[in-house]
């Protein structure tokens, strides 16, 4: 009876929602948080184009095409249009958060820390053209490209959280859950992280490398790809337990564990897929974006472990009286 009480109470602080929630917040903000979001997600798949399709040097200079033209030039094949489109998408991913932080400039004061991750977001957008420059020069240098990739997996998750903190109150939170669970859920985020960051090394060391003249790591891909399936099982195994133990709370953290549960499942099928049937470009790409939305439902989960502190009865008492 005293655990179904805890339960209950759990179950509640983890739902609960305040009237405050949002507030300040209109609707073309929530929109174009939303746009930021998914072309940021989109930006790595076309990313993923231009890497699985040999484009990698289809622009063989930067900023420009070429040393003579900002855009391709007829002399130059497919691979210099999809390179450049995916330099275009820069442009996309850039104007989209502007807006969001000029939308936001408002609000700078009260919901500073919305405002605080626009302006990282905008910040990163700008240095990830500066590195997806230095890969061309480099000659696409495969640690430079999964740094590239593995900062784009960062702004996705810092826009994921701009979504969750748009519908949140601002103001001081607490821990909704209990401390343990709360332990477990970062504990299977450096898991997730883990597994991200051997298969970046992996992919870096396989065939996929954006041009027939790119190097390799030159690590083992084989021992690379068991080394990333063993971190892969371990969270999914970890978010089983995630889902079982917050199942009894219900609200955002259990639907979150689900959301992260499936997307490790759809991910380890996949893996498996690409592994056993020589790592199709189509996987390939497939897996990429998936590892980007399996950071940002991570993200999210972690986001819903708290929620608004009550505002003291003796503040809202002299706030009344005054």
């Amino acid at each position: 009876m005293a655990l179904s009480r805890q339960s209950l109470s759990v179950r509640q602080r983890v739902g609960s929602s305040s009237a405050a929630a949002g507030q300040g917040i209109g609707r073309s903000i929530r929109v174009t948080a939303w746009v930021s979001f998914v072309v940021e997600v989109l930006i790595i798949g076309t990313g993923g184009a231009v890497r699985l399709t040999g484009s990698g040097m289809g622009c063989p200079t930067w900023p420009t095409c070429t040393a003579d033209s900002l855009i391709p030039t007829s002399e130059l094949s497919f691979h210099s249009l999809i390179e450049f489109g995916n330099r275009m998408m820069t442009g996309v991913v850039g104007i989209a958060v502007l807006v969001l932080v000029l939308l936001l400039w408002r609000l700078r004061a009260e919901r500073r820390n919305i405002f605080t991750l626009a302006v990282v977001v905008l910040g990163g957008v700008v240095a990830q053209a500066v590195v997806g420059g230095i890969t061309v020069w480099t000659g696409l240098n495969p640690f430079i490209v999964g740094f590239h990739y593995v900062a784009s997996l960062v702004l996705v998750c810092v826009s994921a959280a701009i979504l969750v903190r748009i519908r949140q109150a601002p103001g001081p939170r607490k821990l909704a859950v209990p401390s343990w669970f709360a332990a477990l859920v970062h504990a299977t985020s450096f898991v997730v992280a883990v597994t991200i960051a051997v298969g970046v090394l992996t992919t870096a060391s396989g065939p996929h490398s954006g041009d027939v003249n790119a190097g390799r790591t030159g690590f083992d891909v084989e021992l690379l790809e068991h080394l990333h399936a063993w971190p892969a099982y371990l969270a999914f195994a970890l978010s089983i337990v995630l889902v079982l133990t917050a199942y009894r709370w219900g609200g955002a953290v259990f639907r979150w564990s689900i959301a992260l549960l499936l997307v490790e499942l759809v991910q380890i099928a996949l893996g498996l897929y690409q592994a056993r049937n020589g790592l199709p470009e189509l996987a390939v790409g497939a897996h990429m974006v998936l590892a980007a939305l399996l950071a940002a439902t991570m993200t999210v989960l972690i986001l819903c472990l708290k929620r608004q502190s009550p505002i003291p009865a003796e503040t809202v008492s002299s706030s009344s009286r005054s």
